[in-house]
């Protein structure tokens, strides 16, 4: 039974870790094509782009937006999407020890 407990413990840490690392790298990518954005690189219009666009701002955007509330920018640096990943990534380090240790 302990041998059962700790080997769902073992895949539950696994998928939460691999989820909060394709998270960070969809925000690693919306801050990426909003940079673009900032230097004037925009991809022609089509629809797979616009889709591409829409999911990346719908998927991300709610989980920066909590962040936006307390980080203000400052000139023109937005420092909320760093401190975002960071949070991912303490999460993701305490979250999975603490499963995997029991």
């Amino acid at each position: 039974m302990n041998m059962l407990v700790a080997s769902v413990r073992a895949e539950v840490a696994s998928y939460l870790e691999t989820l909060i690392y394709v998270y960070t790298l969809l925000i690693v990518l919306y801050i990426v094509v909003q940079l673009m954005f900032v230097f004037g690189v925009r991809p022609p219009y089509s629809r797979a782009t616009n889709a591409i666009l829409n999911f990346l701002r719908d998927v991300c955007e709610p989980y920066l937006r909590i962040f936006r509330r307390v980080i203000p920018q400052i000139g023109a640096f937005d420092f909320s999407p760093i401190v975002a990943i960071l949070v991912l990534s303490l999460i993701n380090s305490l979250l999975v020890q603490r499963l995997l240790r029991g």
